[in-house]
């Protein structure tokens, strides 16, 4: 299994939208529709990313990248992160974290 992270398109955009946490979890995290509409009024902050296994997306992510925050440790933080409600429980959300933090770790371009 290969978790990679891909920029949301017009391609790929209503695949993200629909997918959903469980409803308990519902009130704990915007929607993926939402947090595009946040993340287009934020532009050149949000970074927005659908998370694949292999070929399939299982997950949304958005951190911030804040460049004129003068704090060094406060440049950029995560904003969203879920995996679909029927991919839960797999390790996938542990992988796609790691990733992540890797990511920005080394500074590294995504997808």
């Amino acid at each position: 299994m290969k978790i990679t992270l891909k920029k949301i398109t017009e391609q790929n955009k209503q695949e993200c939208i629909a997918l959903k946490v469980k409803p308990a979890q519902s009130e704990y995290i915007a929607s993926n529709e939402d947090s595009l509409k946040e993340a287009q009024e934020n532009e050149g902050i949000a970074r927005p990313f659908a998370i694949y296994a292999d070929d399939k997306m299982i997950g949304f992510t958005m951190f911030a990248w804040d460049e004129d925050n003068e704090d060094p440790e406060d440049k950029y933080w995560l904003w969203r992160f879920m995996i679909d409600k029927s991919l839960q429980g797999n390790g996938y959300g542990y992988f796609a974290l790691k990733l992540l933090i890797l990511k920005q770790i080394f500074l590294v371009s995504l997808e």
